[in-house]
């Protein structure tokens, strides 16, 4: 049997699995094998035991429905907002002209260059983190939402307006099919920046979360919880991108890019 045959009959998230497997494994192994000190990097013993402690508090289940929280709120915010806008400047050539200078220019701005004026405005107030969020996430969903709008048929758009469909119609039956697909991805690329920026929020401002806890565990020398809310947060990313996928393979089950994915 061929490698290439071999890797096609291991289902994908076997690979995943094994390839999460060995990491742990090495994170057992380096610092015991003093590669790297265990005070700057404990063993995976050590970590688990640490994550254990702090599963077993109220504190880390408050700190992780802090975090959830501002993501799921900035999220939905930055969502909203998007695609709103997105149809809006994109069903209009004079608004596309109008603002894509703009656009590119506020755009490529990081969300952490606005931390010092989150704070100035807000302080540790859940506003300042949803600042961060809002900003990052909305580019992802605005940006994706234009592309779709851009790539409508224009026969598909002629004829609406031929058969007078009011603006309302042409938005639902011919704009919004093609741009959902970019909405998806947007929507997937918003996720995983919204939690980004989320546990960002956190550790920078102190705003209540896993970010706050990880910095305060840092500070206090508690290296092994920090290691085990580092963890905590990168389980929590996967599980946010699965959820996300799962919505957007549902959502977009009639779509012939979704239609033709082979399980692996």
């Amino acid at each position: 049997m061929t490698t290439v045959a071999r890797e096609r009959r291991t289902p994908s998230w076997a690979r995943g699995l094994f390839g999460f497997v060995v990491f742990l494994v090495m994170l057992e192994i380096v610092p015991l094998s003093g590669l790297v000190p265990s005070r700057y990097l404990p063993p995976l013993h050590e970590i688990g035991e640490a994550l254990g402690a702090a599963v077993s508090e109220a504190e880390f289940w408050i700190a992780v429905g802090d975090t959830l929280g501002g993501w799921g709120l900035g999220l939905s915010i930055a969502l909203g907002a998007g695609i709103v806008l997105g149809l809006l400047i994109g069903s209009s050539g004079l608004l596309l002209r109008f603002t894509a200078s703009t656009i590119e220019f506020l755009r490529p701005i990081p969300s952490v260059a606005l931390i010092p004026l989150a704070v100035l405005m807000f302080g540790t107030e859940i506003e300042s983190k949803l600042m961060l969020i809002v900003y990052a996430a909305f580019w992802q969903v605005l940006i994706q939402v234009l592309y779709g709008v851009r790539d409508v048929d224009p026969v598909a758009r002629d004829t609406a307006r031929s058969f007078r469909f009011g603006a309302w119609s042409r938005i639902r039956h011919v704009v919004w099919p093609t741009a959902l697909p970019y909405v998806m991805t947007g929507f997937r690329l918003a996720a995983t920046v919204a939690l980004v920026l989320a546990i960002t929020a956190e550790l920078v401002i102190g705003n209540p979360g896993l970010g706050k806890q990880i910095a305060t565990a840092r500070s206090s020398g508690a290296v092994e919880t920090m290691y085990a809310l580092v963890l905590v947060t990168g389980v929590i990313g996967v599980l946010v991108n699965v959820g996300v996928r799962l919505v957007e393979r549902r959502v977009l089950a009639w779509h012939p890019s979704v239609r033709r994915e082979v399980p692996a």
